[in-house]
């Protein structure tokens, strides 16, 4: 077990190395815009001095290398364009507490919502009505939510969800800490996705579970369906189910990219959307980073708990395969 840990939270570091490093030598790539604050006035010798200040006067490689160990240090540099020679840990620090509130509130309702509506619809899809009629009105849920693009139904949310409201449909005014009702709109938005996503995977586990030799055995021993249904079916279902509860919790702040901006959230989602229209690449690869890094931690999480929960985990030479 401590062998398997250990190799994904390796895999997991060089991951994170890669892609971070990559986006660092794109953004070497783009114009130095981005690294000055009204670029257009200073003079060609400010802009040297400044490149000099900066360490941007040296070989790209050179420039990683000192880049990973700021990083290392804790120092994620300051702002060039957003806040200037502010400290970008400091601005990560003021927003990503409202991030963490939303994707929190989004997850919880996605679990509310999205476990019994998976348990839902595999009893109807298990049942002998003909119709099957919760099945198949969860289905159509989990195929419009997944195949429509989070942009379209999310704008649709917002229109709608403001007349239902009584709020006003100016985006900057939407959103207000204080309102508890500016807050059901954008969380809802987020809980979307992972609501789908639980109820689909909750069902096609169920169902498989369902028709497993030792359900079989326990009908034929003639325990009650409901037994049945919560005792083995279930909890059996909800193990391969565990690994991506991590992962959704990374996809509900990626999610917030969109919706965060979009319901003027002064979250981290929106934060990186406005960085990148102001061209601050300083903030852009610290929040990149942050986010990778996020990202990488729900899967090695989602990994680790596969491994504890369920004993057909190989923690073999090749790595952990299942």
């Amino acid at each position: 077990m401590a062998r398997y840990i250990l190799k994904r939270m390796l895999r997991s570091l060089i991951t994170l190395v890669i892609v971070v490093s990559a986006v660092f030598l794109l953004l070497r790539l783009m114009p130095v815009e981005g690294y000055f604050n009204n670029y257009d006035k200073l003079t060609s010798t400010q802009i040297k001095v400044g490149l000099m200040n900066q360490g941007l006067d040296k070989p790209v490689m050179v420039q990683l290398a000192n880049f990973w160990k700021q990083i290392l240090k804790g120092d994620l540099g300051v702002s060039n364009r957003y806040r200037i020679n502010y400290p970008i840990s400091k601005v990560i620090a003021s927003k990503m507490p409202v991030s963490l509130k939303f994707g929190g509130l989004a997850f919880m309702i996605s679990m509310a919502l999205g476990l019994p509506l998976g348990i839902l619809m595999s009893k109807s899809a298990r049942g002998k009505s003909r119709l099957k009629l919760g099945d198949k009105l969860g289905t159509l849920f989990v195929v419009m939510i997944q195949g429509v693009p989070v942009a379209i139904y999310t704008l649709f949310i917002l229109m709608f969800g403001t007349s239902l409201l009584n709020m006003f449909m100016r985006i900057p005014t939407l959103f207000n800490a204080d309102n508890w009702r500016s807050w059901i709109l954008p969380v809802t938005a987020l809980s979307m996705g992972n609501l789908a996503l639980y109820a689909m995977w909750l069902r096609r586990f169920m169902v498989d579970e369902s028709s497993k030799d030792y359900v079989q055995l326990a009908r034929a021993k003639g325990v009650p369906p409901a037994e049945i249904s919560r005792r083995h079916i279930f909890r059996n279902a909800m193990i391969p189910l565990v690994q991506y509860f991590p992962t959704s919790v990374v996809a509900v702040l990626m999610g917030s990219l969109y919706v965060e901006s979009l319901f003027s959230v002064p979250g981290m989602g929106g934060l990186l959307v406005d960085v990148i229209k102001r061209q601050d690449n300083t903030m852009v690869q610290a929040l990149v980073l942050v986010y990778s890094a996020l990202s990488i931690l729900g899967v090695l999480v989602g990994d680790i708990l596969m491994a504890l929960l369920d004993p057909r985990v190989s923690f073999g030479n090749k790595g952990g395969t299942r």
